[in-house]
């Protein structure tokens, strides 16, 4: 691997760094790096969320690579933006919850990566969050145009994206964009407390496999007819009263005790 994204776990998370200063803009390159860290971070027991963030003080990440974009042909772009389609996919339904710690600005393509998160904590700070493609004479072609419309409803996604609006994470938050803002002195210290605040997700404390779950009930539930939903919701269920953590959970529930997951 190279190091476009730096991956790093500690106690149950992984952390996924977008590292290519100083707006950390993504390429081909650097989407196949990630890639390959989500796989990595699906296929290892002890991973339990994922956090995914931008190197530095300044960006989460400014979308797209320009430059490439500019100079790429019309076929590369097509497949530039499928595969870059597949890798968010893949985060989404990765049955794992991941959290985007946005420490900066997140515009455009970047923005599009926190929307294929599940959560979205934004450092406090005049930082700017947005999609304006629409002033490069394109749509946001990453899954903006679906995940926003589905996040704030169409009218106001539509209202967003076309007047190419960014705004700051105050007014993110206000609309439900992102979740938290968090103050903090420096990106180290941002990342560290969203750290700390996953790690209340895995065992012994957190019900993993449960939090897992309803992530993927949600992302997928709600792509569904109801009676689909519910149906999938039933299966994500019995698989999990089947799993130890179920057992362990009602036993401690019964006893008066603090259960001790083990995310199995």
């Amino acid at each position: 691997m190279g190091t476009l994204v730096n991956y790093m776990t500690e106690k149950g998370v992984a952390v996924l760094t977008l590292n290519d200063p100083p707006v950390n803009a993504y390429s081909y390159e650097m989407l196949r790096e990630l890639d390959g860290y989500i796989l990595e971070a699906r296929f290892d027991n002890d991973v339990h969320v994922l956090v995914l963030n931008g190197y530095g003080e300044k960006f989460f990440c400014a979308g797209a690579n320009i430059n490439m974009l500019r100079e790429a042909d019309s076929t590369f772009k097509y497949y530039f933006c499928l595969h870059a389609n597949e890798t968010l996919s893949r985060l989404e339904q990765t049955p794992k919850l991941v959290i985007a710690a946005m420490n900066g600005h997140a515009v455009g393509g970047g923005l599009e990566i926190a929307l294929a998160c599940d959560l979205r904590i934004a450092r406090a700070g005049d930082f700017q969050v947005g999609l304006p493609e629409v002033a490069l004479g394109v749509l946001p072609g990453t899954g903006g145009t679906q995940r926003l419309g589905r996040l704030l409803g169409k009218s106001q996604a539509i209202e967003m994206m076309v007047e190419g609006m960014k705004m700051n994470v105050t007014r993110a938050a206000e609309i439900g964009l992102v979740n938290k803002v968090w103050e903090a002195e420096s990106a180290d210290e941002f990342l560290r407390k969203v750290i700390d605040y996953a790690h209340q997700f895995c065992p012994p404390n957190g019900a993993a496999m449960a939090a897992g779950r309803i992530k993927r009930a949600v992302q997928s539930g709600m792509e569904m007819s109801l009676e689909q939903g519910l149906a999938f919701e039933r299966e994500l269920q019995a698989e999990l009263f089947a799993s130890m953590d179920a057992k362990e959970g009602l036993n401690a529930y019964v006893a008066k005790r603090k259960p001790q997951f083990r995310g199995r």
